[in-house]
């Protein structure tokens, strides 16, 4: 038995477990662990009644409300309409099927400021499709949700679709043999199948969204109180060299995101426990 372990271990393609851990742990503090203690230590050299009024103007606590709620709408709303998107494009075959399958990458190779830009002149009241809308679109706090739907959209199709590839039809003609509807087969057999995913796919979205910029800038109109983005707060602090400012907004931005995101992976987890039972 000991011999064989000695062997397993000598022939394994990985590297062993205490060498690939110090190389990650490595990687991971030199790419993301360095650059988020330069932002605490920045901030950290305001005092607390600064730092409090720094990140508790009511100029940036509108730019909070706008962007982690813009964000959650578009990341919801591309949680349905990207599980769609995916199971057309896996269950269906359709004329230019590739084209449309091309086009959901677009928003991650367009340039930001080139969707912002596109977006505007869509939308706004003399845009081809701003103008036939009854209400405002650009310039609101209705195109910066517009903006983040569209950068946020392949992040939960690209989730989705190889777990849909794979899932096994089997299972939907057992549920059907055995008298369930197709609201029942989707339900209690397609659903649980596709949540873990459908929960990273979510996320990946929210976070996205979080940090745009470059989109919503063009459509939003930036308006203080009214369609400010944190982002553009945190660059306009940066343009003003108030730095710790900058970094004070920054530390809260990501605090709160870090606290959704880990409740979104813990609910994953969940789910997946529960599919595996």
């Amino acid at each position: 038995m000991l011999l064989s372990r000695t062997l397993l271990k000598r022939h394994t393609v990985l590297p062993g477990f205490d060498l690939a851990l110090g190389f990650a742990l490595l990687y991971l503090g030199l790419i993301v662990l360095l650059p988020l203690s330069a932002v605490f230590l920045k901030t950290f050299t305001l005092s607390w009644a600064s730092f409090w009024d720094t990140v508790s103007s009511p100029r940036v606590v509108a730019s909070y409300q706008l962007t982690f709620g813009a964000s959650l709408a578009a990341a919801l709303i591309n949680a349905v309409f990207g599980l769609l998107v995916a199971w057309v494009l896996v269950r269906y075959h359709f004329p230019f099927k590739r084209v449309v399958d091309a086009l959901v990458d677009l928003p991650f190779a367009l340039p930001t400021a080139v969707a912002g830009i596109a977006l505007t002149a869509l939308y706004a009241e003399n845009g081809w499709i701003g103008s036939w809308l009854p209400f405002k679109v650009a310039f609101t706090p209705t195109g910066v949700f517009v903006a983040l739907t569209f950068i946020g959209l392949p992040f939960v199709v690209r989730t989705v679709q190889p777990v849909l590839e794979d899932l096994q039809k089997e299972l939907e003609e057992a549920a059907a043999t055995l008298g369930a509807s197709r609201g029942q087969t989707f339900r209690l057999v397609i659903l649980p199948t596709l949540t873990p995913a459908l929960l990273t796919g979510f996320a990946l979205a929210f976070a996205r969204a979080l940090g745009e910029y470059g989109s919503v800038i063009f459509i939003a109109g930036n308006m203080p109180m009214v369609s400010e983005i944190t982002p553009l707060l945190i660059i306009t602090k940066l343009e003003q060299y108030d730095y710790a400012g900058a970094t004070a907004i920054a530390v809260v931005m990501l605090t709160i995101a870090f606290v959704l995101l880990l409740g979104i992976n813990m609910i994953q987890s969940w789910a997946r426990q529960r599919q595996g039972r």
